[in-house]
């Protein structure tokens, strides 16, 4: 089964039985026959616009008050490093709601895409912010840097990247560069290999691009007494150089 055929009527169903404790006038029936008519022809990409427009239709145009909702549809956090794609997967559209939406309240969308990435991802909606709203975005990342929760702590870095999956290329974070270089810093002893795989591969993507940046950070970090984590994310940071 592809991913993309994960987002249909099921999935509709799925997220109309989540959404109508908190908007009782909510009309399910007419959003999950929107869905179900309007996915199955959809690549991926398309299937999220078809539920993003969905929650348009039938939420309304009141970006704080859907958020509310979306808020009460979280659940618990993630226990562990794993799983925002296999028990978070159905997140995806309502990220991809942010993803479009977001730009409408900055302070609501940041405040909501913190406890999304702690079931799900908050990466992809994120990127439309950086790209608008730079300076304030920069630093509420600088803040989840430090998070106790690890997802949070994987965004700062993954949010930021120049070349994340799945997403349009974005330099904006980078061009705030003592910010990124913060962010970055503040991860370069992260226990947690998957905060680890992230940095390293931010500094992959960062060497790609603007080497004499990646090797200020990397020169800076190894004078300060580099520890485990930090060498090894240097290592997975410099890859493609090696290839090279």
């Amino acid at each position: 089964m592809k991913v993309k055929d994960h987002y249909n009527k099921d999935c509709a169903k799925l997220l109309s039985e989540k959404i109508k404790p908190s908007f009782p006038k909510f009309n399910d029936k007419d959003f999950v026959n929107y869905i179900d008519n309007n996915v199955s022809d959809k690549e991926f990409f398309d299937r999220m616009d078809v539920f993003a427009t969905a929650f348009e239709l039938y939420l309304g145009n009141d970006y704080e008050n859907n958020i509310k909702i979306f808020q009460n549809m979280l659940g618990p956090e993630l226990q562990t490093e794993t799983g925002m794609f296999s028990e978070g997967w159905w997140l995806w559209p309502i990220g991809r709601y942010v993803e479009k939406h977001g730009i409408e309240n900055i302070k609501v969308s940041l405040a909501f895409i913190k406890e999304l990435t702690k079931r799900f991802t908050g990466e992809f909606a994120i990127r439309p912010l950086l790209a608008n709203k730079t300076k304030e975005t920069m630093k509420t990342i600088v803040k989840w840097s430090k998070d106790e929760n690890v997802h949070v702590r994987r965004l700062a870095s993954e949010g930021v990247r120049i070349a994340l999956p799945w997403s349009k290329k974005l330099y904006n974070a980078v061009n705030d560069f003592d910010n990124y270089k913060i962010i970055l810093t503040n991860l370069k002893n992260d226990k947690s290999k998957f905060v680890q795989k992230s940095v390293g591969n931010n500094l992959n993507d960062l060497y790609k691009e603007f080497p004499e940046k990646a090797n200020e950070i990397i020169n800076e970090w190894q004078k300060d007494n580099p520890t485990k984590e930090t060498l090894w994310i240097i290592n997975h940071g410099l890859r493609s150089k090696r290839k090279k």
